[in-house]
């Protein structure tokens, strides 16, 4: 048993009396890899394309309940889990991503609330997440969630993260960029936080949140881009087809590190 276990188990409330009774959790999260990335890319644009085709195929508010009801049952499934598995780990990220889009349209389309006045509103609920959780745990790192307070705090950044990314996304495609320049814009600034860490100018927590961040606008701003009609600006593939095809993607990323277990981190 390692002393960052062991570490972990005291500041949860387990004080170990023995090697049989200390509590160890392995960590919840998955190893951040290059198939993260790709895979957390592909989550955010089939979570934009999908809550799109649900609303439209059912109706905004089934739509929205609908959303809300396989985003409890994925959160649910994965705080039952003990440890990192890849498909269920997955599957929550994307019903996340579904309805961490329905939030931010319900705001602008149903409550008539400007994405500039959203998108910032969100950076305050991801900031308030962040502050709150740095105070009760000392740490934001994705590496030590191994208790249910940690992997609560976990879900809500995250939450708040694609939220405040689809505002970010749909405000800069309505601002003059449309999505093919919000595709440019955000994969450049995804480059910005990996950079700066590289150069030692900015710490690997705070590298991590902000290139997470960014990854929601910039495959939700691909996504849209491929699905939309050249009316408005994209290549008219359609939500549909879009969908389907990042959700194919998705599986077979996942169904690889399901077998190789290339993202898990040795206990």
């Amino acid at each position: 048993m390692s002393a960052e276990h062991v570490l972990d188990d005291r500041r949860d409330g387990h004080r170990p009396h023995g090697h049989a009774r200390v509590r160890v959790l392995a960590n919840k999260v998955p190893e951040v890899t290059v198939y993260f990335w790709v895979i957390k890319v592909l989550t955010t644009g089939m979570g934009e394309t999908a809550s799109d085709f649900l609303a439209r195929l059912l109706g905004p508010v089934p739509a929205v309940a609908l959303g809300a009801l396989a985003l409890v049952a994925s959160l649910v499934l994965q705080f039952a889990v003990r440890r990192y598995v890849p498909w269920i780990y997955w599957t929550a990220v994307v019903m996340v991503s579904v309805f961490g889009t329905m939030a931010a349209d319900v705001l602008h389309v149903g409550l008539g609330v400007p994405y500039a006045v959203s998108a910032p509103g969100f950076l305050i609920a991801l900031a308030a997440v962040f502050g709150l959780w740095f105070a009760v745990e000392r740490t934001l790192s994705i590496h030590s969630v191994r208790s249910r307070r940690r992997e609560a705090f976990y879900w809500a950044a995250v939450l708040a993260t694609f939220a405040l990314g689809t505002a970010a996304g749909d405000l800069t495609a309505t601002a003059g960029f449309g999505y093919l320049g919000s595709v440019v814009l955000f994969a450049v600034a995804i480059c910005v936080p990996a950079l700066a860490h590289r150069a030692g100018t900015l710490g690997a927590v705070t590298a991590f949140w902000t290139a997470y961040v960014i990854t929601r606008p910039l495959g939700a701003s691909i996504a849209d881009w491929m699905a939309l009609p050249g009316a408005r600006g994209g290549l008219g593939l359609g939500l549909g087809p879009v969908t389907l095809s990042w959700t194919v993607a998705i599986l077979g990323f996942v169904g690889y590190l399901a077998v190789s277990r290339a993202d898990a981190r040795p206990r």
